[in-house]
């Protein structure tokens, strides 16, 4: 099973991996919701091979936590979420927002450890 390969926030030998849930508790081509250290993440499980994302769950236009219930697609080759209030779309590789440049949410270390989703902070 594949996993993302890119990971914005590099994560180094050092690096404290967190257990959030298991791969399985994560329904394919959508997202959850984590509270990691005061930090609300959204993991996104996503396509054939599982490929796994995370990003900041905070919506920056609408100020709500709900990044994590937006709608995954595809926008000219980029993987994005679609944030459910105003419909802004996040890329998941880099956090940036579309339709706003300089606009962007943070981009986490995410990896799949015997079946577990880890996130590095």
């Amino acid at each position: 099973m594949a996993i993302n390969a890119v990971l914005k926030q590099t994560a180094s030998a050092a690096t404290q991996w967190t257990s959030v849930c298991a791969l399985d508790d994560i329904v394919p081509d959508t997202g959850v919701a984590a509270l990691l250290n005061g930090e609300q993440i959204a993991i996104f499980r996503v396509g054939a091979d599982d490929a796994l994302y995370a990003i900041g769950n905070h919506d920056p236009f609408s100020h709500a936590n709900v990044l994590a219930r937006g709608i995954v697609g595809d926008i000219g080759g980029e993987l994005v979420v679609a944030s459910p209030v105003y419909k802004q779309h996040f890329s998941l590789n880099s956090g940036a927002c579309l339709e706003e440049t300089g606009v962007c949410v943070p981009v986490y270390a995410v990896r799949l450890s015997d079946g577990i989703v880890q996130i590095a902070l």
